[in-house]
């Protein structure tokens, strides 16, 4: 079932979102200084393309530096990444069909506003699936 989620979330709206996090990454990371961010759009960028069967969770390690560099990250790219799964959510929830991708699309504005801190898990034990894991 998530493979079939996450192939119709790729195609109404997954792709799109994927294309929006790479632009800010690339943004980012062309200027020197905001390359971790860069590198944090990247992340949340691949978990946009695939979401089902991954979460997100708080790291446990991250501190004030965290909150500052999200507090940064909201005014550099957040906003308007927030804004993109708002629109695609409200769009994905006209339809019967739609409403669970919406309601995933609106799990994901949190982390798309803050995404320091948090680390992309997946919810299968398996070898395969944390080895992924462990990557991103």
């Amino acid at each position: 079932m998530r493979t079939l989620l996450n192939v119709i979330w790729l195609v109404l709206s997954g792709f799109w979102l994927f294309l929006g996090y790479v632009a800010a990454g690339i943004l980012l990371c062309v200027l020197i200084i905001t390359i971790p961010w860069g590198i944090a759009s990247f992340r949340i960028g691949g978990y946009a393309l695939w979401p089902f069967g991954r979460t997100v969770v708080a790291k446990p390690t991250s501190g004030a530096f965290s909150f500052i560099g999200n507090v940064i990250w909201v005014i550099l790219a957040g906003w308007w990444l927030a804004l993109a799964h708002i629109v695609s959510g409200i769009a994905l929830c006209v339809t019967i069909i739609g409403i669970p991708l919406g309601i995933a699309d609106f799990k994901m504005v949190p982390v798309s506003l803050a995404p320091l801190g948090k680390q992309i898990v997946s919810n299968r034990p398996g070898e395969f699936d944390q080895a992924v894991t462990r990557r991103a």
